[in-house]
């Protein structure tokens, strides 16, 4: 049975399951699905992370573009939001050939309209239309693509022309490098906007940066370089930039709805998007005339946007817990305009963070600590089939079993079911359970005035999750 399989973001699996006839056929049934009827340039923008199978995967989709009668233009090694910029740029659809945070043995394909992410009523035109290609064949002989350089520069410009030159003068900064394709131009943009920017850590094999999941090695790396005293933060992201990762002086991995929060105030917006895994501060010091909250995904933040847009909200913006920062509306930073990239983004989060700090004289940490936001944790039970999870979270969506199974935490104050099942407690708690989206797990979210408590919660969720499965779950 093949791996392959649409998550919150995009088609993911092994590249044994990927590579070849199978990317040839997803990609063609994008464009027979998707891109054939929208109207303009039949022309798609192919882009890469630093994987070692994306260079193969990114010729057949280039294969596959031929085949259906569009031009590919080959935009190389790139960050996601560059691609889908350059996508908005050309009126042309895309395609992003990365895993994002997922191990090397792994894989993706990210599709985009010319207008943005594809939505969740697209993943099923395009599986629709996969068995159709199907019978179509697998590549053929190499079919060449247009070269173009710029655009990552045009993407490395529009931040340039936004933020003042002088808006991170005086700030060390440790730049992560890692695999991300946007080592280098983190690097640079760091420093074009006045900071002194270190790059340490560069690896030439693909390191899986999970910006929400953190691995042990990379809190340990990242704390042991912090340790020095010789940083005021540490930044980085995933494999395709996505999503940013930031540290503040003492080596602590600040969230990332911590930093969409930041973003936001940083860039005036009045109305948030954020799916329910997003903290609670948003709507009690977030300062925000609106807050809407959505399923996980991507997909789903950007039509929040788009429903808040057309209510007549503005500006708009969303964030997810991983950090990803979506602009939904155009807004002005100080030094000049920044057009809306409804797509998740790590550069304009880092940035606008980093100037928040400078401007506030203060430390990350300090920055932080003026929201009173409260902690969070998160951790999940593997090798959770999904028949058993959703009967777990159907039990829980009974108010009977639910006060009953969360006796021992107190007694519930509000439900939200809008993704899996998450429950308000007193004293500034919640707890949230959900289903993965993309693999096999039960996952359980905290939140609590502590990190201690945080954690607890989700030790007790899980195990408790666990016990009301029959204890089949986790192995």
């Amino acid at each position: 049975m093949s791996s392959l399989k649409f998550g919150t973001s995009g088609l993911r699996g092994l590249v044994v399951d990927l590579v070849g006839g199978p990317s040839f056929a997803y990609a063609q049934a994008f464009f027979h699905a998707i891109a054939a009827g929208h109207p303009g340039e039949r022309t798609v923008v192919i882009g890469r992370d630093l994987r070692a199978s994306s260079p193969e995967i990114a010729a057949t989709v280039a294969e596959a573009a031929a085949a259906s009668g569009f031009a590919a233009v080959d935009c190389g090694a790139l960050p996601t939001p560059a691609l889908a910029l350059e996508a908005m740029r050309r009126g042309a659809c895309a395609v992003m050939v990365t895993g994002s945070h997922i191990p090397e043995d792994r894989n993706g394909l990210k599709f985009y309209r010319a207008e943005g992410e594809i939505t969740k009523a697209d993943e099923s035109a395009i599986l629709a239309a996969l068995k159709a290609v199907a019978e179509t064949g697998g590549p053929s002989a190499a079919s060449p693509a247009t070269q173009e350089q710029g655009a990552i520069e045009r993407y490395r410009q529009r931040y340039r022309d936004a933020f003042p030159a002088d808006a991170l003068a005086g700030l060390r900064i440790a730049v992560y490098q890692q695999s991300s394709v946007a080592r280098d131009l983190l690097s640079d943009l760091l420093a074009a906007f006045g900071a002194e920017a270190m790059a340490i850590g560069r690896s030439e094999t693909f390191v899986p940066i999970d910006t929400e999941a953190h691995r042990p090695e990379d809190i340990a790396f990242i704390r042991e370089v912090m340790a020095s005293g010789a940083y005021d933060a540490l930044v980085t992201t995933d494999g395709d930039a996505d999503r940013p990762l930031m540290a503040d002086g003492a080596g602590r991995i600040v969230r990332g709805d911590i930093l969409g929060l930041i973003t936001s105030r940083h860039l005036g917006i009045d109305t948030v998007v954020v799916p329910v895994t997003a903290g609670s501060a948003l709507e009690r010091t977030g300062g925000f005339r609106r807050v809407v909250r959505t399923k996980v995904g991507s997909p789903f933040v950007i039509a929040g946007m788009e429903a808040a847009r057309a209510d007549g909200a503005a500006p708009v913006a969303g964030f997810e817990a991983n950090g990803g920062f979506l602009l939904g509306s155009d807004v002005v930073v100080g030094h000049g305009p920044l057009a809306a990239l409804p797509t998740r983004d790590a550069m304009l989060p880092i940035l606008a963070t980093l100037a928040a700090m400078r401007a506030s004289g203060g430390t990350l940490a300090e920055l932080v600590t003026s929201l009173d936001a409260g902690e969070m944790a998160s951790d999940r039970l593997p090798n959770t089939p999904s028949d058993l999870s959703g009967a777990f979270l159907a039990r829980l969506d009974d108010a009977a079993f639910r006060a009953d199974f969360l006796r021992a935490l107190g007694t519930p104050q509000a439900v939200d079911r809008q993704d899996g099942v998450r429950i308000e407690l007193d004293g500034g708690r919640t707890i949230h359970f959900r289903a993965s989206g993309n693999a096999p797990e039960l996952r359980c979210y905290a939140e609590a005035p502590s990190a201690d408590a945080a954690q607890e919660l989700v030790r007790w969720g899980l195990a408790a999750a666990r016990d009301a499965m029959g204890g089949r779950s986790g192995a």
